[in-house]
């Protein structure tokens, strides 16, 4: 040891010693089109491990790319309120992840907006990782999807005309 160089124990441990370690919230999304009705889920799991399922009814007939590029919309809304990074982001879509991943051309003019829309959001958040999943591994955000398309089609029908 240099003979300028001398150990001290004057450093306060708990200043020294702190590390904070923020794990990321993890968000899963589907969506879901039948007929004239369709459907979103998404699943948030928090840093602490609960579950967090929302499902929605969308409002426009629109086609299964649509509703999964809403259901990611839908999803993302919800950290920016939540103002929880970072954020894993995990969806079936392999359209709709590798678009917005720049690895596919968004070609169809009705994707456009939702493609900007979702890019928007992801750069507000700054912190997000997205990452295409195998279906059998997006089963929640699947059937809250698909039970909520299902539930609108069905008082869809059953509304009697006046």
């Amino acid at each position: 040891m240099p003979a300028e160089w001398e150990l001290s124990d004057d450093l306060p441990d708990e200043d020294v010693l702190v590390i904070e370690v923020t794990l990321p919230w993890k968000m899963y999304f589907d969506g879901a089109s039948h007929k004239e009705v369709a459907g979103a889920g998404v699943v948030v799991v928090t840093s602490e491990g609960e579950v967090l399922p929302y499902s929605f009814t969308l409002t426009q007939n629109c086609s299964n790319n649509v509703a999964e590029y809403q259901a990611l919309i839908l999803g993302l809304e919800i950290a920016i309120e939540a103002k929880q990074l970072p954020l894993k982001v995990y969806g079936d879509s392999q359209l709709v992840v590798n678009q917005l991943l720049g690895l596919y051309e968004v070609k169809k003019p009705e994707l456009l907006p939702y493609h900007n829309y979702a890019k928007r959001l992801m750069g507000w958040l700054g912190d997000v990782e997205l990452e295409h999943l195998p279906r059998k591994d997006n089963k929640q955000a699947d059937a809250l999807a698909k039970l909520t398309s299902t539930l609108s089609m069905i008082n869809k029908e059953s509304r009697i005309p006046m």
